[in-house]
Parts: C-alpha cells; sequence; structure tokens
C-alpha cells in the first residue's frame, strides 16, 4: 500500500443532480436528488480518492455505510460531495462525508471500503457464479 494513503486526504466533488439522479414520489415538480444515488456519488468519490495512492491491480469495495439524508436537493441543482479519508487500518479504510447543496448540508455520514486485489477477487466471483449455476 502507498505511503501517501493516510488520514487526512480529502476530495470534493461537484455534481449536477439530473433526472436520472431523482425520484419524483412529489410529483415531477418536486423531483429530488435520490438518497440510493447519492450514496452511488459517495462511494465513487470514496472509491476515487483512494484509488489514485493503490498500486496497479488493486482497488476498494464498500463494507458498511451510514448516511443520514438530511435535507432535500431539487432536479437541476447540483451538490458537492466532499470526502475525507478518517482512518486507515491494514486494508480497511474509512472515510467522513458531507453533501451539500446551494442552500444547505443535505447529508453527512460514514462510509468503509475494504482494499482487494483485482484478479484475486475476480477469481473468487467466478468460483461463486459457477457454484450458484450448479457447475
Amino acid at each position: 500500500m502507498s505511503e501517501t494513503l493516510k488520514p487526512g486526504l480529502t476530495l470534493t466533488r461537484r455534481i449536477d443532480v439530473d433526472r436520472d439522479r431523482t425520484i419524483s414520489f412529489m410529483g415531477d415538480e418536486c423531483r429530488v436528488y435520490a438518497t440510493p444515488l447519492m450514496l452511488y456519488d459517495v462511494e465513487f468519490a470514496c472509491r476515487d480518492l483512494v484509488k489514485e495512492h493503490l498500486e496497479p491491480g488493486k482497488d476498494t469495495v464498500g463494507t458498511r455505510v451510514e448516511l443520514d439524508h438530511v435535507g432535500a436537493t431539487l432536479l437541476g441543482m447540483w451538490v458537492e460531495i466532499t470526502v475525507t479519508l478518517a482512518k486507515v487500518d491494514g486494508n480497511a479504510v474509512t472515510f467522513d462525508f458531507t453533501v451539500r447543496d446551494a442552500v444547505e448540508e443535505v447529508a453527512r455520514g460514514r462510509h468503509n471500503r475494504f482494499i482487494v486485489g483485482v484478479e484475486k477477487t475476480a477469481q473468487r466471483l467466478k468460483a461463486k457464479a459457477a457454484k450458484a449455476s450448479g457447475g
């Protein structure tokens, strides 16, 4: 693992909340950023922050999420997702994150990921697929 992978690293990403990132429970005129898609965006920000500090053939997988969705962001607005590496414990990494739009904080939480070897993980998944299909 890279010596540069240390707590305190941070990444901020701005995302436009387009129609594909929203839900319409309150009707089309009140479409808002959907929690599952927000989580998707947070996970990728965390992954991207760590990935630049890993050697080739390594990546991360998500293992745990705590997310408080505390505000609504409307279709057409933007959000800034800020992720900060809070802890490195062997191959386990923990992030704190916030999501803000132009008006308010809309989410905060913590996300855990685990550093894996891509090839080894692919072999394990292929073996599981073969077992699931009876082969």
